[in-house]
């Protein structure tokens, strides 16, 4: 294979490929390396690569499991902050009191997500931060949809219960 076919092959998966890793590792940087490991592993391959079905299925697989052997490797980090920041909903026309207190909102959910178990986080951010179906998390994940389903659940309760408690907390100190 050579580098055009290569370029029309594996590049128009790179934003899926990319949300998959960010969601996974919860780190921007950290896709981008992963990213930049699995294109060379795919080149270094691109002879093999040929007998390949499904392209985009082989893609995921490669970029989940690059994830997964990162994650073990690494210690537990906090998670990129640019990851939940991109969902504040800023305005041109907002107050900067209105906008200090969104950024503090956005930390708060920052914080508790950081302090969910690693697969509800997961699945967390897959679901609700990139938009993932259920059946696109099935395939990258290798869950159920019933646990999957599961992880959503405790994983929402536990952000929702430890929310509360973090703001009665606040209001009881101012």
């Amino acid at each position: 294979m050579d580098a055009e076919r290569f370029r029309q092959k594996f590049l128009p998966l790179h934003a899926r490929l990319y949300r998959i890793a960010c969601a996974l590792t919860g780190s921007s940087r950290d896709a981008e390396d992963i990213l930049q490991e699995a294109y060379c592993k795919l080149w270094l391959r691109r002879r093999e690569l040929s007998h390949v079905q499904n392209t985009e299925a082989f893609c995921t697989t490669l970029v989940k499991n690059l994830c997964f052997d990162f994650l073990r490797s690494s210690a537990r980090r906090e998670p990129d902050a640019t990851s939940l920041e991109d969902l504040s909903i800023a305005s041109r026309d907002m107050s900067p009191e209105a906008e200090a207190i969104e950024q503090d909102e956005v930390r708060r959910l920052q914080y508790l997500i950081g302090r969910l178990p690693a697969s509800q986080q997961q699945a967390l951010r897959l679901h609700s931060i990139e938009g993932c179906s259920p059946q696109e998390i099935e395939e990258i994940t290798g869950l159920s949809a019933a646990n999957i389903r599961v992880l959503l659940h405790r994983a929402r309760k536990l952000l929702r219960e430890q929310y509360l408690k973090l703001e009665s907390y606040e209001r009881r100190i101012f």
